[in-house]
């Protein structure tokens, strides 16, 4: 993932940060730790924090020493692998936030993430997400084990090798689901439209996402080019101006945008790919941080594509990023929104590093649209609703795409 230059409302920060909005995936946890970080202060076991506007709190982590203490010198199979035991505890104080997407990552989980975002990792090729406290699917990635095997946007994961996703966190699930290259990963699903698990083996593979792809197609006797965007990632904006230099210069007639079952990425791309379309210095998105902390992510450059009759296709799929973009272009009036209600993801998560090589992922804000609409957990109404179903998938059907073809004669 890119650093992004925070705008001038934002906050800074000493230490660096990666801004995302997502999908989708150890400082040391002692006394001396807590200690150096502003704001907390400790006596006798007790920290007590204030930082902020945020009111004064206090808890008493000697109980946390307590239960380590008597780990250490009275479990079975001791000694214990202390730096595990350590992960543990900053895993389970991290996931008792409440929010599925307020997430610490290990070492190992943060590297994997980063070679996500940079659109080569190995895995199955889908992003996984939580929904009613459920494990689902957000979206299979194009051409990849998960797609091939019949891994559908909607799924509902009960069960990963056996094992129940009950109570499983959306990294843990991540982490089990990944694997290397060539070995094979059994979940359990339900498909959206229909009440029966199924079990679906798949083999895991080296997944090389091309973020941005163009296609021509003619239809009577006019020009479109279509744009699928697989995610917000590394190189998308690099790949997406190479795509528009062509659409600009190459006499197309109307353009599909293709955003079906992309989960996100960069909050910077995703304004960024606003920008084509909607004059400078317009709000892209607004942000609801804490109190009453806004900030305000506003269209630059040369709307290069303004004029040029534009339908976005969206599913349950597209999550985050694709939301800020079918969202903005829907409220400036800018595009058609084609396809079915999308994923519902409309927070904001900052990607911090800590000591260890290990990070920390923290819901930050809420964001909504131009003119202020809030989807989370609710989701984007397209303007015009067209169900893709698994028989259309199945068959090579595309009735989206064959309706936002329609609307461009």
């Amino acid at each position: 993932m890119l650093n992004q230059e925070l705008t001038s409302e934002a906050k800074k920060s000493p230490i660096p940060k990666y801004f995302l909005i997502l999908l989708l995936v150890v400082g040391v946890f002692s006394l001396g730790f807590l200690s150096g970080k502003s704001g907390l202060t400790v006596t006798n076991g007790k920290i007590e924090i204030n930082k902020g506007n945020a009111p004064a709190t206090s808890a008493d982590y000697s109980l946390l020493w307590e239960a380590l203490d008597r780990l250490n010198n009275e479990y079975v199979d001791r000694p214990l692998d202390q730096v595990e035991l350590m992960y543990g505890a900053v895993s389970g104080l991290v996931g008792a936030a409440g929010d599925p997407y307020t997430a610490f990552l290990r070492p190992d989980d943060a590297k994997k993430f980063r070679e996500q975002l940079r659109g080569s990792f190995d895995g199955i090729g889908a992003e996984i997400g939580k929904k009613n406290e459920q494990i689902v699917v957000v979206a299979p990635l194009e051409d990849t084990p998960a797609e091939r095997a019949g891994i559908l946007a909607g799924d509902t994961i009960l069960e990963i090798d056996g094992e129940s996703t009950i109570g499983m966190t959306t990294d843990v699930a991540v982490s089990k689901i990944r694997g290397k290259a060539g070995t094979q990963v059994t979940l359990t699903v339900v498909h959206k439209e229909t009440s029966e698990p199924v079990e679906i083996t798949i083999t895991r593979a080296k997944i090389e996402i091309k973020s941005v792809k163009l296609e021509d197609k003619t239809v009577n006797g006019k020009k479109i080019a279509v744009v699928k965007m697989n995610q917000f990632g590394d190189g998308t904006k690099g790949l997406l101006d190479q795509t528009i230099d062509k659409i600009v210069t190459g006499g197309y007639d109307g353009m599909v945008l293709d955003l079906r079952n992309n989960p996100g990425g960069y909050l910077d791309t995703a304004v960024t790919t606003i920008s084509n379309w909607v004059d400078a210095d317009k709000v892209a998105v607004k942000e609801m941080g804490y109190g009453d902390d806004e900030r305000l992510f506003r269209t630059k450059g040369v709307p290069r594509l303004k004029g040029i009759k534009t339908i976005v296709l969206v599913n349950g799929g597209s999550a985050s990023a694709s939301e800020i973009v079918a969202g903005a272009l829907q409220d400036y009036g800018a595009a058609t929104i084609v396809g079915e209600k999308t994923f519902g993801k409309g927070s904001v998560q900052e990607l911090q590093e800590l000591r260890g090589e290990s990070q920390i992922k923290i819901t930050v804000a809420k964001w909504f649209t131009p003119n202020g609409r809030g989807i989370d957990k609710l989701g984007l109404e397209p303007d015009v609703i067209v169900e893709m179903t698994a028989d259309d998938a199945k068959n090579d059907k595309d009735p989206q795409m064959d309706k936002a073809l329609e609307l461009l004669k």
